[in-house]
This record gives structure tokens, C-alpha cells and sequence, in this order.
């Protein structure tokens, strides 16, 4: 049976369910690395892998949520919660560009104080004073806006492009499966509502990407479950632009008896998406939660995305886990794994001059 899934897979047909579970489970790791880069090189042959010049920007820590998971939120009133203003949005803004950026991540908590007006205040500040991409606001974010301000998810996704949000990043879909979320963020966006921010966004022109974060307490098959949401979507709409899954880093959270997985747990996981996920053109690996070595590696289980310099990133440091890369230590990790780097920006145009 394993067998006919290989040779379904580099015949370019597509797999269901049950054998990508199969695969899952029982392909050896080697075998099933070698089959997730044959697909890989299928969709990228000339060797390229691409990465972004940017920074992650979290607005404001402020989150109602209480995410078993995160160790970065502050409670409405705790100490330590902030809301950044726009001359420090600014400099780091400012920062970026001079550094070569592209663009910005922004991404915040549920905060009960600030009425979509802020958001668009904000998003108008930025277009305004600066020439840069702005990826912002994960789909729970958006819900919330739009139970805070009593209008719908697509309406608040119309406003906020209007007032200059280019694209949408895929963070909050942790495990899209609902017995999952309502164990570990209960009070965040079920699975549907997550996916029908995106669909809205892709039906709006809005180009999104979609993660994964794995490794708490959802079963195998939930991964899977998760990655066939994911390509049941990109198949009516096409919007997603690449796929991020990532390991739950369980240090200083409320999920802290959860095992770290291993890096081969890691491998396995980003070549099964790299396989299922027939329908999006780009899979990430994640060096911020891997670390280097494992980076580069991860370019032969079917990665060719690099990911972003993250000249800052708070939220996985705050679970104490902090690797740092360059620009310049990007460019050689990538050709000392044999390929060749390429910044990109937010839709994957290269960006020959940079």
C-alpha cells in the first residue's frame, strides 16, 4: 500500500485521508523526506529558496484570551501590558527599512479598549509615512474586531484594506480542529470561523498565509484533519501563499508538562504538509522554533521557504526559545545546504535587486 502512495505522489496525483495518515505513520523517515523534496523540486526546479526581510511587531500585548499556550500576553490591567504609539511604531518601522525590510508583521491580543477606529487610525499612520508592505492581524484577531464593533468578519476585512492593510497572516489556527481549540484557547475563534476570515480575505483580494502550530495536545490524526482543511480551502479560493507549520514550544506556559517534540517529529510533520498540501505553492520552515541546522535540513523534506529574517520576534522568545539569523547567515545556510537564497515579498515575486 505504501508503495502506490509513492508512486501516486510522484505520478503528481493527489492522496486522501487515509493515505496521507498511512504515510504519516508508517513511511520511513528517510523515504518519505526523499518523497516530500521530489515534490518540492517538482513545483520549485531551479533550486531557489526564498526568504523575507522583515519584522514582527506585536502592537500591543493586551489579550483577553488566555491561551494556554502563549506566555506572552498581559491581562487587561496587569502589569507589564502595553499598547505601542506610533512614534515607537515608527523607529521600528524606520529600523526595518534601513535594514533592507519589505515589509511588517503585525500582530496583537484581544484588547477590550480599542475600537476598530484605532486599527484603521493605525494601518493609515503607516501607508501614510512610510512605503511598506503591512501583513497583519491573524483571523481571531479579526473576529474579535468584529464582535467588539458588532459588524461582520468581512466587513471589518473591507475596512481595515481600505485603510491600508495589504495581506493577512496565518497565525491563530493553531490546531484547526474545535475539541483541540477548546481545550487550549477556549475563548478564541472556532476552526470555521478562522477559515472563513481567510476565505473572506481571499474573496476580498487579499492574499493570506496559513500556519500550523503542533506538538500540545492534539492527536496525529488532528494534524492531518488540519492540513485537509487547509487544502480544501486553497482549492476554492487559492489564496493561501504558503504553508507554516511550527512545534509548540511549552516553556512558561500553561501547557508546560507538554514534551517538546523532537526534530525528527518536526521533519515527518513538514514533509506530510509538503505532500497533502498539493494546492500551495510554498512550505516554510521554521528556524525560529528549529534552530539552523535543523533549517537547512528541513530544505530537503520539502521546504523551500525560508521564512523572515524577524529582525524582532517576542511571542516564541517569551517561551524561551530565541535564535537570531541575518540576512547575510540566511544566504549562507541556504547555499551551504546547495541552494540558492532569494528575498521575496509577501506574494513570492523575487526581488532581484536587494
Amino acid at each position: 500500500m505504501l508503495n502506490r502512495i509513492f508512486e501516486k505522489v510522484i505520478a503528481g496525483e493527489r492522496i486522501g485521508f487515509d493515505e496521507a495518515d498511512l504515510l504519516y505513520c508508517e513511511a520511513d523517515f528517510h523515504e518519505l523526506g526523499t518523497l516530500a523534496h521530489a515534490v518540492r523540486m517538482r513545483k520549485h526546479p531551479e533550486k531557489a529558496v526564498t526568504y523575507v526581510v522583515d519584522r514582527n511587531i506585536n502592537y500591543s500585548n493586551v489579550c483577553t484570551c488566555g491561551c494556554k499556550f502563549c506566555a506572552f500576553y498581559k491581562a487587561p490591567d496587569a502589569e507589564g501590558g502595553y499598547v505601542l504609539d506610533f512614534d515607537e511604531l515608527d523607529r521600528k518601522i524606520e529600523e526595518t527599512l534601513a535594514l533592507g525590510g519589505t515589509q511588517i508583521l503585525m500582530q496583537g491580543g484581544h484588547h477590550p479598549d480599542l475600537p476598530l477606529s484605532w486599527y484603521e487610525d493605525m494601518l493609515r499612520h503607516i501607508k501614510a509615512n512610510h512605503a511598506v508592505h503591512v501583513h497583519a492581524f491573524s483571523p481571531p484577531e479579526i473576529v474579535y474586531f468584529s464582535e467588539l464593533n458588532d459588524m461582520t468578519p468581512r466587513e471589518v476585512i473591507r475596512r481595515l484594506h481600505e485603510a491600508g492593510l495589504d495581506s493577512i497572516p496565518g497565525g491563530g489556527a493553531e490546531i484547526l480542529v474545535d475539541s483541540v481549540r477548546s481545550e487550549i484557547a477556549p475563548r478564541k475563534c472556532p476552526a470555521g470561523e478562522w477559515l472563513g476570515v481567510m476565505e473572506d480575505a481571499h474573496h476580498l483580494g487579499l492574499k493570506t498565509t496559513a500556519t500550523m502550530m503542533f506538538g500540545h495536545v492534539e492527536t496525529a490524526r488532528q494534524r492531518l484533519e488540519h492540513l485537509f482543511a487547509v487544502r480544501e480551502l486553497q482549492d476554492r479560493t487559492g489564496g493561501f501563499t504558503a504553508f507554516i507549520p511550527w512545534t509548540f514550544q511549552p516553556d512558561h506556559t500553561a501547557l508546560s508538562h507538554c514534551r517538546k517534540l523532537t526534530s525528527i517529529e518536526y521533519l515527518r510533520m513538514l514533509a506530510v504538509s509538503r505532500i497533502v498540501l498539493d494546492n500551495v505553492d510554498n512550505v516554510q520552515v521554521s528556524w525560529v522554533t528549529m534552530g539552523p541546522d535543523i533549517s537547512q535540513l528541513a530544505l530537503f523534506f520539502g521546504g523551500n521557504d525560508f521564512g523572515s529574517t524577524m529582525i524582532e520576534e517576542n511571542v516564541v522568545k517569551a517561551a524561551g526559545v530565541s535564535f537570531r539569523l541575518s540576512r547575510d547567515e540566511i544566504h549562507r545556510l541556504v547555499r551551504d545546504a546547495g541552494f540558492e537564497p532569494r528575498q521575496r515579498s509577501m506574494d513570492y515575486t523575487v526581488l532581484e535587486d536587494r
